[in-house]
């Protein structure tokens, strides 16, 4: 099976970087071949502008849906963009790695999203959803949280995680044609001692170990 693992995270000794070295080395022993982009020792630009393109369709009004269908037909795309496309068509199991800030992705990811899932290339032409260009892959979300598991309950302080976690799920993941599996969810990793990390890890790893047959979560319901 191909994996690739987009990591979000600045800090290269954080709990989120040695959830994705614990997710390499699982799933390479278990035979995958897998592919990390670390975003942030990548330096990669979550900024969309004509930098995503090797050349304009339109050099005087900027709209990227219309420079992203050109390049779709041109292969058109910047050499950053041309390789994270080249990873996303090669994998079959595509795993995001990230803290849970302000309720959504770290910038970094969503401008991932923003530059990497192209029109014409990862969606538009009637592929969305059921008939979306990723289908047959499966997607899911290993994240951390700076609260713990009760504040993330319905009726929680911060509320249900599956409704936090809705417009991923949905409006990114299963739009381009994924199926979704439940998310991996580590809740407050800063306050928990050694043992406990080693614990966690170890689940994670136990979780990736049956991810072949895991199944997927029904269209539009996270709970």
């Amino acid at each position: 099976m191909n994996v690739l693992i987009v990591h979000a995270h600045p800090e290269p000794k954080s709990f989120n970087a040695a959830m994705t070295a614990t997710a390499h080395a699982a799933l390479t022993a278990m035979g995958c071949t897998v592919k990390v982009s670390d975003l942030y020792a990548m330096g990669f630009d979550p900024c969309s502008s004509r930098a995503n393109f090797l050349a304009s369709k339109d050099p005087d009004y900027f709209k990227p849906q219309v420079e992203e269908m050109h390049a779709s037909e041109t292969d058109g795309f910047a050499p950053d963009i041309a390789m994270e496309l080249d990873k996303l068509t090669w994998c079959e199991l595509m795993i995001w790695q990230f803290p849970l800030w302000w309720f959504g992705l770290p910038a970094v990811l969503k401008g991932w999203v923003d530059r990497v899932f192209v029109m014409g290339r990862v969606y538009g032409g009637g592929h969305f959803y059921e008939t979306g260009t990723q289908r047959g892959k499966r997607a899911l979300l290993s994240l951390t949280t700076g609260g713990p598991p009760d504040a993330y309950q319905s009726g929680g302080f911060n509320g249900d995680i599956d409704g936090i976690l809705r417009p991923i799920h949905r409006g990114m993941l299963q739009f381009i044609g994924f199926d979704v599996l439940a998310p991996h969810i580590v809740y407050q990793p800063v306050r928990l001692t050694k043992e406990e990390r080693a614990v966690a890890l170890e689940a994670w790893t136990q979780r990736l170990r049956d991810i072949e047959t895991e199944a997927s979560l029904t269209v539009g319901v996270y709970r």
